[in-house]
Parts: structure tokens; sequence; C-alpha cells
């Protein structure tokens, strides 16, 4: 950690401190903190086709719990957060400290970084279409004659989101946080509400569950890992914006709200569906009576919007990065706060990521067809990121090789693991994010060359200060 964020995190003011763990709660976890509209869903749907047994439903429980656990708290709550660049985290800021120290390995390096910003790029696409959409298809269970107006009302709500992002971080955080707070809180009621249809549901706390239930399926439990992952994407984007609040902050978040709510509320669907197997069709919106599902849809659809302000923050600062890099041409930076230098506005990036989400959304059309493309770009960077904290963890916090290992290997293999589940959706759309990564890798890649040969040429042409002086 730098010695400039360290600073600032050890002398911010209670007051502050408050007020910005609030502000992360909506800018930074609103992304994770909508998976559980649709990931214990898609779970079920590969296991349900010849009914679903109580082994099934705890070790899904099980897998997604575990999966927040490592993931989420142990890589990017307690490690990652703590790896910084002034204060500014992400793919590319981890880039920017290991080429202060790099040994011979520099185009490694700077492919890995590539690849792991586009794949980023490309969830900053995908994640607002999948969470707009999966919160207005809420609309069905209330007015099923609304159901042709659900791509129009999504594309509608996108185009406002996008368009207020020029007022930045910072005045959106301020009513973000607070919605993104009561999200979290009713999921969490909603949870305990639905424990006590079948305290079994417990049980998913013992990682036996989750290990036994690989091991059983084995390939097919591997399928069903792509579904899983749902529950913890957004991770990424947690440590892109580190520069837009710091880390006590976000920590504080997590442990005191974001991590207690989903775990109640994913418990919740699990003894939901454990005592009523036909709520698998819609287990979160089917924890909520009839006279609060309105409620529900529209507090979901709020949350869904909030969502995409994660990652796309964190695209801001991620092409900010690579503009000081020399992956991508300067453009246009807007900084939209007097005190926080890591709150900023790129209105070209706004517009790119604006078109390509709508595209999704026009093409794709519901939230079940957009998840099954959804999950390869964020585990892609996830793998990218831990292969980079590797080498982080033994240049710059000087970790012994062992030790390194011990504590990223298992990381990296489950990583891949995901990986490789996502990969097998390849033909149902996952090639749309890959497709979306190849063209930002090719634009980094082809304006890094164009900018070193133009230097090269420049540097040959030039006549020599003394030459210059002495004519």
């Amino acid at each position: 950690m730098s010695d400039e964020s360290h600073s600032h995190d050890r002398h911010i003011t209670p007051r502050k401190l408050f007020y910005l763990t609030l502000g992360s709660v909506g800018v930074v976890y609103g992304d994770i903190g909508t998976s559980p509209l649709y990931a214990f869903r898609e779970a079920l749907k590969p296991i349900a086709h010849d009914g679903i047994t109580r082994f099934e439903i705890i070790s899904l429980i099980s897998l997604m719990l575990w999966a927040l656990t490592i993931i989420v708290t142990l890589k990017y709550v307690l490690l990652l957060l703590r790896a910084d660049n002034e204060g500014e985290g992400g793919t590319l800021s981890l880039l920017a400290l290991l080429m202060k120290t790099a040994n011979g390995h520099t185009a490694l390096l700077l492919t890995l970084g590539m690849a792991g910003a586009a794949l980023f790029l490309g969830d900053a696409m995908i994640t607002p279409a999948l969470s707009v959409l999966s919160a207005v298809e809420g609309v069905k269970l209330m007015a099923p004659s609304l159901s042709a107006y659900i791509v129009p009302i999504s594309a509608a709500i996108l185009v406002v989101l996008f368009v207020f992002q020029s007022h930045g971080t910072g005045v959106m955080a301020r009513f973000f946080g607070p919605i993104t707070a009561l999200w979290f809180i009713v999921m969490a009621i909603a949870g305990i509400s639905h424990i006590s249809d079948d305290y079994g549901i417990l049980a998913a706390f013992n990682p036996y569950y989750a290990v036994s239930f690989l091991l059983h399926e084995g390939f097919f439990g591997i399928i069903v890992l792509g579904a899983v992952f749902l529950t913890v994407t957004g991770a990424e984007a947690l440590y892109a914006d580190l520069g837009h609040f710091g880390r006590r902050p976000i920590q504080w978040a997590w442990f005191a709200l974001v991590f207690p709510s989903l775990a109640l509320n994913y418990l919740g669907q699990g003894a939901l569906v454990l005592g009523n197997p036909q709520a698998m069709s819609e287990p979160f919106y089917l924890m909520f009576p009839k006279w609060a599902l309105p409620f529900a849809v529209i507090l979901a659809t709020a949350a869904t919007i909030i969502a995409s302000q994660a990652v796309i923050t964190g695209a801001f600062s991620l092409v900010r990065q690579g503009i000081n890099l020399g992956f991508l041409p300067r453009m246009e930076i807007l900084f939209t706060s007097e005190t926080n230098t890591g709150q900023i506005f790129l209105p070209t990036v706004n517009t790119v990521l604006f078109l390509g989400v709508m595209f999704l959304v026009i093409t794709f059309q519901t939230s079940e067809a957009l998840a099954t493309a959804y999950g390869i770009s964020v585990t892609g960077a996830m793998v990218v990121t831990t292969i980079m904290t590797f080498e982080f963890v033994r240049t710059r916090w000087n970790w012994s090789a062992s030790i390194a290992t011990i504590v990223l290997l298992p990381l990296l293999v489950l990583e891949l693991i995901f990986l490789g589940a996502n990969l097998l959706k390849i033909h149902d759309g996952g090639y749309i994010p890959i497709l979306i990564a190849t063209a930002f890798i090719v634009v980094m890649w082809t304006w890094r060359r164009g900018t070193a040969l133009l230097m090269e040429k420049t540097r040959h042409t030039a006549i020599p200060l003394p030459s210059f002086v002495s004519s």
C-alpha cells in the first residue's frame, strides 16, 4: 500500500469515513449486490430437469457462500485492496506497480495487463445490460401484459443512467448509497424471514457440501459452477473502484452490511426452495408476499441501475490508467470532485459503453439469454489479476515464492475452474465477451505499437541538440 493512501486512510475523520462507506455501498457494491436476483435461479436450472434433491440445494448455497468468502473476502477485500498505486486500484494499476521492478519479462506483464483491462471493459458493457434486464423482468410477475415492454423500459433506464454520469461519482454516491443500503437491508430481512422455512439450509456453511457436490457430480458440477460464479461478479469492479473511496470505507461496507446481507438472502432463497420446490422458477421475487412485490420490483430496478455504476466508474479509472501507460490515446478527462482526484468522468468512454450496452440489450432481450454470455470476461480478468498478484507480492511485498504459492495457487486453481465452466457457454453467447475483449486488445496493442514506431522514427530523424545549437 502506498504511503500516500495509507496516510489518507489513517487520518480520515469518523464522519467522512461514514459517508465514504455509505457511498461505497452504492457505487462499489451495487454490482455484486444484485446477483441474488438471478444467481441461484440460474444455478438451479442445470440440475432441475430431473428433479432436485435436498443435498443439491444445500450444496449450491454452500458453493455460493464459500465463493463469496474465498474470492471476494480473502482475495479482494483483505489482499488486493492493499495493493494500490497512489490510491488507485485495478489491473492496470497493478501493472504500473510491477513495471517499476520488472526484470526481463516486461512483454509478458504488458500482455497480461492488456488482457485483464480488455476483459474488464467487456464486463463493463455486459453488467449494465444484464442487471437492468433482470430487474425490469420482475414486472412480469405483477402484470404479464407488460412483458412486451421490458426491453424498451430497460433501454430508457439505461439512457438516463449514462446521461447522469457527467454529474460525477460523488454526487451520485449521495443518492445511490442510501438506496443501495436499503436494498441490502431488505434482502437481509427477506432472507431471514424464509430461513425458518427449513433451518436445514444452515448446513450450507459447512464446506463439506460444496466439495462433495463437485466430487460427486464431476464434469456436470463444473457446468453448474458457471452459474454459481454469478454470485461473485462485481468483485473485480470492487478493486477497480478503489481510487474513488479508499480501502477502509470499502472494507467496512463489506463486513458490516454487504457480506451479511448477501449470505442471509442466499440462505433464505435456499430455504424457500427446500420448503417449496415450485419456487425455483423465480426464488428471489417469490420470497416477497404479493403486497410487497411492487415495492421489491421498484427497489430491485433502482438497485440494478446503481449496480451498473460499479463497472462504469471502474472503466473510467481503468482507461485513465491505460492512457498513462501509453495503451490508449489521450482523451478528455473531467474531474468531478474538488477533493478526490480519483473521481473522474470520461465522455468518450461513457459513449462507447452506452452504445455497447444498448446493442446487448436489443440483441439478447432477456436476462436469461444474456446470463449465458456473462462470466467469461469476469473470470478471465480475475485469473489475470491473480497471476499478476503473484508477481506483485514477491517483488513489491517481498514474499517468498513458497508463501506466495501457498496463498495464491488455491485461488488460481479455483478461478481457472470457474473460467473453464464459463468457457463451456461459448456457443450460447459466451463468444460475445471474447469478441469485445479482443477488440479492446487490438486497439490497445495497435496504439502502443504505433506510438513506439512513431517515437523511434522521430528519434532517428531528429537533429541532435548540439548540432542544432551550433547551427
